[in-house]
């Protein structure tokens, strides 16, 4: 998992990918659920937990530089 501090200084691009990346994985877990070779199953929660952050920040910043370009 990235800190928080960590995906604050990325940039929409790379926000996006890592969202994207955990999505995979969140895919991958549901996999392994399904084949019973997931033993901890509060993985899910973390990384629902981890795309929303990473959402709401890319969101923040759109919001941002929208902002910024009305000024």
């Amino acid at each position: 998992m990235i800190a928080k501090e960590d995906l604050k200084k990325m940039d929409a691009s790379a926000l996006k990918s890592e969202a994207e990346s955990l999505r995979r994985e969140l895919f991958n877990l549901r996999l392994g659920l399904l084949t019973g070779q997931v033993k901890d199953t509060s993985q899910f929660k973390k990384i629902r937990c981890q795309i929303a952050r990473i959402l709401t920040l890319a969101q923040k910043e759109q919001q941002h530089r929208g902002n910024v370009k009305k000024s």
